[in-house]
């Protein structure tokens, strides 16, 4: 098997479980991540460990599928490469609606051939995912670099916001997980003790002996020596394991449940 396509969960799998070292998977030559942002810590820790040329992909059915599928994507790290030809792409500022320059962060909007006609028989979801001329809003954050080379952040309807700024929980999850006494993560909303939103992670510890005296101070401590001062997690819950789907995505929304009902 020369290329293997993987889920952001089946690498973070691959940069830390212990296991993977009992395996000769020298026959692979790529690993293509897809279905949710990978952040470029945990691609450069699989690269590292398994010295296998890994990059993303990134598309919807909407886009049937693909946008972004280059051999570029090898040159830098967390990036899904840069557009296929004939595609163009704006990124759009999810408080105002203007379009952003280079290395600025907002939702993705995409044009071209590969874009749906539309939805069959349904003109209100037709007109919640198109613009006026015809750009189709994906509902994911991401940015384009100066040499186009595109970047998947997180959803739109994940970010947190917190004190005015928008926080995106993959960001902080790739960081995370680049600890060497975590093994998974999950952020999500918290509340601080007036309501208001804060970034909370839920956080799977490696061993017992690995993360001996570990505190949650010392997590936090980890994540800000590596964001900006608004991105810091302010809440860490240590859990046994972070609910997944059938397929390996994290599934968010039940930890978010968990949360508010504390606050029910």
């Amino acid at each position: 098997i020369r290329t293997v396509h993987i889920a952001p969960p089946l690498a973070l799998f691959l940069a830390h479980h212990p296991e993977v070292d009992n395996y000769d998977i020298s026959a692979t030559e790529y690993l293509v991540s897809g279905g949710a942002p990978l952040g470029k810590e945990v691609e450069r820790l699989v690269k590292a460990r398994l010295g296998i040329n890994m990059k993303q992909i990134y598309g919807m059915t909407e886009l049937s599928p693909a946008v972004n599928y280059t051999e570029d994507a090898f040159r830098k790290p967390g990036s899904v490469g840069r557009l296929v030809p004939n595609t163009e792409l704006r990124v759009r500022c999810t408080a105002t609606g203007v379009d952003l320059p280079a290395n600025e962060r907002g939702e993705l909007l995409f044009r071209g051939p590969q874009v749906m006609l539309g939805y069959l028989n349904n003109p209100d979801a037709n007109k919640s995912v198109f613009t006026a001329d015809r750009f189709l809003c994906t509902g994911d954050i991401g940015y384009i670099d100066d040499d186009g080379f595109v970047f998947v952040v997180d959803r739109v309807k994940e970010l947190i916001k917190y004190k005015g700024h928008q926080v995106a929980p993959a960001e902080l999850e790739d960081i995370l997980n680049k600890h060497p006494s975590v093994t998974d993560s999950c952020v999500i909303r918290g509340r601080d003790e007036f309501g208001e939103e804060l970034p909370k992670a839920f956080v799977v510890l490696r061993d017992s002996t690995n993360a001996e005296g570990l505190t949650d101070d010392d997590v936090m401590a980890f994540v800000a020596e590596n964001v900006a001062a608004f991105k810091k997690v302010r809440q860490v819950e240590f859990i046994d394991a972070i609910p997944k789907s059938p397929t390996g995505k994290i599934l968010r929304r039940q930890l978010q449940e968990i949360e508010n009902n504390k606050y029910a």
